[in-house]
């Protein structure tokens, strides 16, 4: 009688019995090297089914849900208006082009300066000098944007106010006027200023597609995303981190988004580009450099400042802004600790200035080095990390230019579509594609003939996302992007 040759259906070495007998023969081993196979191969692997997470949570957007409001809009554009300032107020004056201290003419261009109205007259300091001030009174007003001053104290200019080769740059500003008895009225009127700004939305899409066979093998994972859902997942895992993704890119696209210049090569390709919360800021807010990293300079000096010497730099525009008394400061790592060295620094309790900010306070149980919120001046400021700018997915990764920016936290008055009236919004505006037939904040759908959807005779299951939507940064100048830059 003949045997079968060991291969294929068993291990070289290993030849079954016609009965159940222990035999040297066929025993099983589970070392691979004894026996020439090994018993575990038969079975399957031990797989965890709980996913680990070990990114945490990896969405970034937050920041506009926070800080934003979200309104319809039915056009292309997004065009609003925002009010002048009430004084007026002109940088860049000079005296006229003879330049001499005797020459009471000053060159404004596009001015509403009238005669009769009295002005201050003022050479602005520079470094640690404090310029001249005078003030004057309007006699005539020219057509070439030039205005005829009279002195009320002295008869000549300061002798700082001119140079012999470079004219100094001056600022005027009308804190009133003045006439004689009988005399005719004001000439002329001012009208309200204001400024238009415009901003289109974008169209951003996304797709997630599996095959008709893949949906035929099914393995489930348990896993806990980012939007709080907890269970079991098996081939639309994928899809479902596809919409995080996708929602994520709703705000990174409005944070980051800029406008295609003529010329560009997106602008030739046909894309127009929409201006993005630090396109705003960068070209209508207030840019700080370099506050983190501690290489922000005196203009004079050289010297270098402290922490607090430099936030109080920003809280002096801010007096010249819009004076909102709560605002949100969001920063990268860096920025933020040197928020929390910064108050720390001012703080005298303890040992070295240390604070022990939580269990009664005691040095004995914990010690606190963060601060979530200060005051300073006037202001109220809360702080915070934008994981945005930490990721490593993100601008965590290389793209430290940005150190951080400062929201206020106060509200503008809009007409609101919805509701048909003007109701409070804060400066920041999500503005999303809207009508009665589509609405386009967050659209969905599936295509293909999986699933139980058959809108097509491919294989495969599509699950599409669109949206349309912009920013509108109303208010830019009570911003303030913290930017890092390389000081020479």
């Amino acid at each position: 009688m003949g045997l079968f040759a060991s291969s294929g259906s068993f291990p070289a070495g290993l030849t079954p019995a016609p009965t159940q007998t222990t035999l040297a023969t066929n025993y099983l081993s589970f070392n691979a090297a004894s026996g020439g196979g090994t018993f575990a191969a038969q079975y399957l692997p031990d797989v965890y089914e709980k996913e680990v997470e070990r990114y945490g949570n990896r969405s970034v957007a937050s920041f506009l849900r926070m800080v934003g409001a979200e309104i319809p809009s039915s056009s292309d554009q997004i065009v609003w208006s925002e009010q002048g300032r009430l004084h007026l107020a002109y940088t860049g004056v000079k005296v006229k082009a003879n330049n001499t201290v005797g020459d009471k003419t000053l060159v404004i261009a596009n001015h509403a300066i009238r005669a009769g109205q009295t002005i201050v007259v003022s050479n602005a300091s520079s470094g640690n000098t404090v310029g001249s001030t005078v003030k004057a009174y309007v006699s005539s007003v020219a057509t070439a944007g030039e205005i005829e001053c009279e002195l009320y104290v002295g008869t000549n200019w300061p002798s700082d106010f001119v140079a012999s080769t470079n004219p100094t740059t001056l600022t005027v500003f009308v804190y009133g006027s003045e006439f004689a008895k009988g005399s005719a009225a004001m000439t002329g009127s001012v009208d309200a200023g204001f400024e238009d700004f415009s901003n289109s939305p974008i169209i951003i899409k996304d797709k997630y597609e599996v095959s008709g066979s893949d949906t035929a093998q099914i393995g489930w994972v348990e896993v806990t995303t980012e939007n709080g859902a907890s269970g079991y997942l098996w081939y639309l895992k994928s899809e479902h981190e596809t919409r995080l993704r996708f929602e994520d890119y709703l705000e990174m696209a409005l944070v980051e988004g800029e406008l295609a210049a003529s010329g560009s090569n997106a602008a030739g390709a046909g894309m127009k580009g929409t201006e993005g919360l630090f396109a705003a800021l960068t070209s209508r807010g207030n840019i700080y450099q370099n506050f983190a990293n501690g290489e922000a300079t005196l203009a004079a000096s050289g010297a270098d400042r402290t922490s607090l010497q430099d936030f109080d730099e920003i809280l002096k525009n801010l007096d010249k802004q819009g004076a909102i008394e709560e605002n949100m400061i969001f920063g990268a790592r860096n920025m933020t600790l040197a928020f929390d060295d910064m108050l720390a620094a001012q703080n005298s309790y303890g040992s070295g200035g240390t604070s022990y900010g939580v269990f009664n306070n005691s040095e004995d149980m914990a010690l606190t080095l963060g601060f979530s919120g200060f005051r300073r001046g006037s202001y109220d400021f809360y702080k915070t990390d934008w994981k945005y700018l930490n990721d490593a997915a993100t601008r965590g990764n290389g793209g430290d230019d940005i150190e951080g920016v400062l929201v206020p936290a106060g509200t503008s008055t809009v007409y609101d579509q919805s509701l048909g009236k003007n109701i409070k919004r804060p400066f920041l505006h999500v503005r999303y594609r809207a009508s009665e037939a589509d609405d386009r904040k967050m659209k969905s759908w599936i295509t293909g003939s999986v699933g139980g959807v058959y809108t097509s005779g491919d294989d495969k299951m599509e699950v599409h996302f669109l949206s349309e939507r912009c920013l509108c940064v109303q208010g830019a100048n009570n911003f303030v992007l913290f930017k890092n830059v390389t000081i020479s």
